[in-house]
């Protein structure tokens, strides 16, 4: 049983979710994006060379971009909810009363008496005002507050990280059928990768599996008919 709060946090997930999404994210991108690459050109070539020099180009290519799109998508979330926080600031400061009953209305919804959401909300508010109504009314915590640096950082390492296993596969393996040991690979780690995380997360691993199979086979899938449909020769 748990002694402390954090003992308590430490038995669920939720608290986990901002940074284990993004590196979830980053690296099922890393292995997919690269590995599809890779197989896209290796369906069109029987050189090594333009196989590495595409996957190398995609990993590196790809861990910037995602570690900018996510610290650009969440400094936005950052950014809206910084302006929630100064306008709530605002409205407690010319409208404290109204601000009390919306606070108090809030904890009557979620199944308190009248007056004892009331007594709440007063208690709250005597306490600190601002942080009472961010969290209960805007919906903004220490867990979901978004974090862009720390969100940046998982995705664009978790992105190397993942894009760097199919890299390994162009260097070690035969050019022969190079995409089909590509793709088998790549589902292997896929599956890892899902297991991991949904063990993480204390989610379905069967769910996970299924569900990170079925797209990644799709992606690379579509990538090689690419590949021999154009049926361009890089040899």
């Amino acid at each position: 049983m748990a002694d402390t709060i954090d003992d308590y946090l430490d038995n669920h997930y939720i608290h986990r979710s901002n940074w284990l999404r993004a590196a979830v994210l980053g690296a099922n991108d890393g292995i997919l994006s690269t590995a599809s690459i890779a197989i896209g050109v290796a369906a069109a070539s029987d050189l090594r060379e333009p196989i590495i020099l595409a996957t190398l180009a995609g990993l590196v290519a790809g861990a910037l971009s995602m570690a900018a799109g996510e610290y650009v998508s969440v400094s936005s979330q950052t950014d809206v909810e910084k302006a929630d926080i100064e306008r709530e600031k605002q409205e407690l400061e010319e409208m404290p009363e109204l601000e009390l009953q919306r606070l108090a209305e809030i904890y009557e919804k979620r199944g308190l008496k009248k007056e004892t959401a009331l007594t709440v909300a007063k208690e709250l508010t005597e306490v600190d005002a601002l942080a009472a109504h961010v969290r209960d009314e805007l919906g903004i915590n220490e867990i979901s507050q978004a974090k862009p640096i720390q969100a940046a950082f998982a995705s664009g390492l978790s992105f190397t990280f993942g894009g760097i296993l199919p890299l390994l596969i162009t260097f070690l393996l035969p050019v022969h059928r190079m995409e089909y040991y590509l793709y088998a690979f790549a589902i292997v780690f896929l599956i890892l990768l899902g297991g991991l995380a949904a063990k993480a997360g204390g989610s379905s691993i069967t769910k996970a599996i299924i569900r990170i199979t079925f797209w990644g086979t799709i992606a690379m899938g579509l990538t090689a008919l690419v590949g021999y449909l154009f049926g361009v020769n890089l040899a």
